[in-house]
Order: structure tokens, then sequence, then C-alpha cells
């Protein structure tokens, strides 16, 4: 990378960081190719699996390594994996946002049964949340559980599920009476059934999933009944600013693949790096990056002590680490002229990729309301405050 990390990062976390590099690697090599899988890509899988990083998701009482998720270790080696591959941070990161809902609310028997899997990489995790017509507005989703005797009766479908037709396991979020559950639905189970979701730009393992009358029994429940939006906080809270870390890794990329070409291509007799334009964007885009490392390591080191509390900042993160991503690819493809253009290109391929971080997990004007309508509250508080004082 261009620069190092001007975070103080523990000796622990420089260990962590050094395995996923060494990870990102090793895949580097057929990257391209894992990155234009629709499926899970084995190669990269079977390295990712070799690496024991997985652990990192899953608490150290089911083949974890530690009892808490420690969200700045996540982004560290989101940031590492996002560098080489977006699949690779993808398998990575979606074994801790599709199982944390089992960690946090499952049973002792359900947790026992898959979690290890997680952390070995033998199962693969599955969130399903989204429908046909319901993205941001979860509160507009029809997939309905049902309790029937001993059992939970799921119906409805899913949508753009990340893993979806690969997962081993899908928490499935649905309504339940007056309020919304969720529920692990093993993919085995008789009536769910999954196809392949759309051909996006940036290639995902993407499925659409269909639940007819899926019956699982009635511990399979995650969470308390009517309360699961609460486990979605509890997982944006950990997992949102690992994005942020995605964000940091993919705009490093394309700073260092910008100066590569800039310092070795000479146009007017001398290097593209010495035309005032070329260098001032790819400073830019260094500063840009610079600074998202800096607050998506603050807003990770915070959310290791109390997620929920600063779910705030780990929102400014992922808005800010993302939006860098966006405009670091830009300027890169726009400094390497015709060559940023080429199919197959790394840069072509970072470009594409940074455009789905801007949306899932929260989409930039989705945060953005969230955060200006805690800055109202904020204000109220103030106002309130000084007519009593």
């Amino acid at each position: 990378m261009a620069s190092e990390q001007l975070f103080d990062l523990s000796d622990g976390h420089r260990a962590i960081q050094k395995v996923a590099r060494d990870v990102a690697a090793a895949v580097e090599p057929f990257a391209a190719e894992a990155d234009e899988s629709s499926g899970v890509h084995e190669r990269t899988a079977a390295v990712l699996r070799e690496s024991g990083l997985a652990r990192q998701v899953v608490p150290a009482g089911y083949g974890g390594e530690s009892e808490t998720l420690d969200p700045l270790a996540l982004a560290v080696v989101r940031e590492a994996l996002m560098y080489s591959s977006a699949h690779l941070d993808s398998l990575f990161g979606m074994q801790g946002v599709g199982s944390y809902s089992l960690s946090v609310g499952g049973s002792d028997e359900m947790k026992a049964e898959w979690l290890p899997k997680v952390a070995a990489l033998e199962a693969i995790a599955g969130l399903a949340l989204t429908e046909p017509d319901v993205g941001s507005d979860l509160r507009a989703i029809t997939t309905t559980i049902e309790r029937r005797g001993g059992d939970l009766v799921v119906r409805g479908r899913k949508s753009f599920i990340t893993n979806g037709g690969a997962a081993s396991f899908y928490c499935v979020l649905g309504k339940e009476d007056d309020g919304y559950s969720m529920v692990l639905v093993p993919a085995s189970s008789a009536g769910l059934t999954a196809e392949q979701g759309a051909d996006i730009i940036a290639p995902h393992i993407l499925g659409e999933l269909t639940f007819d009358d899926v019956v699982v029994p009635e511990t399979h429940r995650l969470g308390e009944p009517g309360k699961a939006f609460s486990l979605m906080l509890q997982t944006l809270a950990v997992f949102r600013v690992t994005v942020a870390g995605s964000g940091v890794g993919l705009g490093q990329a394309a700073v260092d693949e910008a100066t590569a070409h800039a310092t070795t291509r000479t146009q007017f007799g001398r290097p593209l790096l010495e035309l005032g334009a070329v260098g001032q964007n790819i400073a830019s885009s260094w500063a840009d990056v610079e600074s998202a490392r800096a607050m998506t390591y603050r807003a990770a080191s915070l959310a290791r002590t109390d997620p929920l509390s600063h779910l705030d900042h780990s929102s400014i993160a992922k808005v800010v680490a993302t939006e860098a991503a966006g405009r670091a690819a830009d300027r890169a493809v726009q400094s390497m002229g015709r060559f940023g253009l080429v199919r197959g290109s790394k840069i072509e391929r970072l470009y594409r990729n940074a455009r789905p971080l801007r949306v899932y997990e929260g989409a930039t004007e989705v945060l953005l309301d969230s955060l200006a309508r805690r800055l109202g509250k904020e204000a109220a508080k103030k106002q309130a405050g000084k007519k009593v004082s």
C-alpha cells in the first residue's frame, strides 16, 4: 500500500492485518476471476478457509477468536481483503453479517450446531431481509412468520440476498402478529427454493429466495418474538463500520493503481504525475483515503466498547469511506485515460466494485437522513435545556 496507517493499531491488530494482507496477496493472481463469479469461487474460499480469519466473526465459545467481536479487527481485515478482491471481502464479511443474529439471539443448541462451521468456513451464512418491493424500509416487508404448535412457518419472498443460493442457512426477517421476528432457516428446508439473482455491474453472489410454507422448530427462533429490529441494530452496530474498512481498502488500491501508472507513463516529455491536474487528482484521492481510514479506525475503535451507542459514528465512517472510494476510483480512471477504460483491468474492476459500497448496508442518502434526524434531536435537547435554565 502507498502509506502506513497513521492510527495506532495494537500489536494484535497488526498481526491480524498481516494475516489478512497475506490472504489478499495469495488471492491477487486470480482476483479478477473471483470477482466475476456469481457463485462461491472455490480457490478464493480455500485460501480464506485455510487462513482461519473467519474465526474473527464468531464468539470464542463456538470456535471463534474472542468472546466479543472486535469491529476494529474486522475493519482492518476487510480493508486488506478488499484491496485485492471484492469477492474475497464479501465471503469474509458475510460470514459475520449473516451469522451475528444467531450469535446474539440464538439458542445454545443452534449456536453449537452452526457457529463452529461458520468459523471454519464449512458453512456459509446468509441474512434474508430485503424483498422484491422492499429495500431500506424494512417495516414494509410482507414475509410472515407464524407459530403453529411447536413450529414456526415462514411464507414470503426475499430478493437481492447476498449468498442467496450458496448459503447453508439464512437468518430471515418476517412479520409476526404486530411485530417483526427472526428465524434461522437451513438452506435444505422443505419449501425453500433459491434462484440466481440479478446480474449486477459488480458480479456478486445474489439470490432470490421463496419460502413456501417452510416449517422449522420453535427452537430456530432468534431473539424475542416481535423484537427482531433490536437484533438488526446490533448487527449494524458491529458490521456497518467494517464496510467502511472495505471502502478504505478499495480506495487505497485505486490510489496505488493510478500512482503506478502516472509514475511510469510519460507525456509531453515527463511523467504523468508531474502534469498538474493528474498529480492533483491522485493527491486528492490520497487525502480522501487517509481521512477515511482515520475516521474508520476511530469509529471501529469506539464500536469495540459499545457498538449501539456509537452507531452514528459507524454510519459517518461508512458514508465517508465509501464515498471516498467512489471518488478515488473515478479519479484513477480519469488519470489513467484510455488505459483506465480497458475491460478486465484492475482499475476497471475497482471502478465497478466501488459503486455497490455506497448502496448496501445503508445507502449514503438513508444514512445521511438518519444522521440529520439525530442532529435535529440533539439541537432540540439543547434548546430545551436553555429554556429550563
